[in-house]
């Protein structure tokens, strides 16, 4: 059962120690329904005295005040502000709470470049507010999809939505001036990481037009690794020892990455899929640039 909790926040941006691919994070949410077996944010429940990172979800309620006051300030430099870096934006709540649109009405009024990921449609019901802010400044739309198989899908994932749909809804901003990426992580081992699993999950990319494919394979420490070997010893128990063994330490060693990595580069040469991260970004901030500069 879901516990929604209110809360406020001091702060709405946080500025991260690294500038590149973005200086900010802004998280509207504490916690996330969504229930991924391999979520690396379980952790930062512990500073909310709670063990329940799915159930227990926080509404930071005076998170548009807070932004405002920021973008608002003479300091704010309009840099890249990452949207939902910790926790989706777009999960289930924000159907009641609607936060984002205002947050995006922000984000256009003071001409705040920004990225936000999901794993969830719910992001469509703002289509036009996001397209209207892609037309000002730089906008990035990712989805994080991990299997094309949906059994497998609903037990790594069990509260996002079908692959599919988020495939549909990054077809959707392809129309626009966003700039898309599939966000293939963590790929799991055993798991997510088969040939025919990549194959399609490129091909729809390529369908997509999507900017840009960002692979990365699962690391676990802390919370994270017990929660995960615990839904393993479940659901795939006949896979435990092999992971067991082939997790260590947090993440995966050489030999592995080095043959996936083969396999998944040949996938992309296949569908002329670029993995650039920074290179839309970078193209459409110069682009503004420019032409502001052709402005003076």
């Amino acid at each position: 059962m879901v516990n929604y909790k209110e809360m406020t926040c001091s702060i709405a941006c946080n500025k991260l120690k690294r500038k590149i691919p973005f200086a900010w994070d802004l998280n509207i949410y504490r916690g996330c329904e969504h229930g991924c077996k391999y979520c690396y944010a379980m952790y930062s429940h512990y500073y909310l005295n709670s063990e329940l990172y799915f159930e227990d979800i926080y509404v930071k309620t005076n998170i548009v005040e807070k932004l405002e006051q920021q973008l608002s300030s003479r300091s704010w430099k309009r840099e890249v502000v990452n949207i939902g870096g910790v926790t989706d934006s777009y999960q289930p709540i924000e159907a009641q709470y609607k936060l984002m649109p205002d947050i995006l009405r922000l984000m256009i009024k003071y001409k705040t470049p920004c990225i936000i990921s999901t794993k969830s449609d719910l992001i469509l019901r703002d289509y036009d507010l996001i397209s209207q802010l892609a037309n000002i400044t730089y906008v990035n739309v990712a989805a994080t999809i991990t299997s094309m198989d949906e059994n497998i899908r609903r037990k790594i994932e069990p509260n996002g939505v079908k692959s599919i749909k988020r495939f549909v809804m990054l077809k959707e901003f392809s129309k626009t001036n966003v700039s898309t990426g599939l966000h293939f992580m963590p790929i799991i081992p055993y798991i997510t990481d088969s040939r025919d699993n990549v194959d399609k999950l490129y091909a729809n990319a390529k369908d997509c037009g999507v900017d840009y494919v960002l692979p990365g394979t699962l690391y676990l420490r802390g919370k994270t690794r017990g929660v995960f070997f615990d839904f393993i010893n479940q659901e795939f128990p006949h896979l435990y020892e092999a992971l067991q063994t082939l997790y260590k330490t947090g993440g995966v060693g050489k030999e592995y990455k080095d043959e996936l990595y083969l396999m998944v580069n040949e996938l992309k040469r296949k569908y002329n899929l670029s993995s650039s991260y920074s290179k839309p970004m970078k193209e459409k901030l110069n682009q503004l640039e420019n032409k502001q500069l052709t402005l003076f």
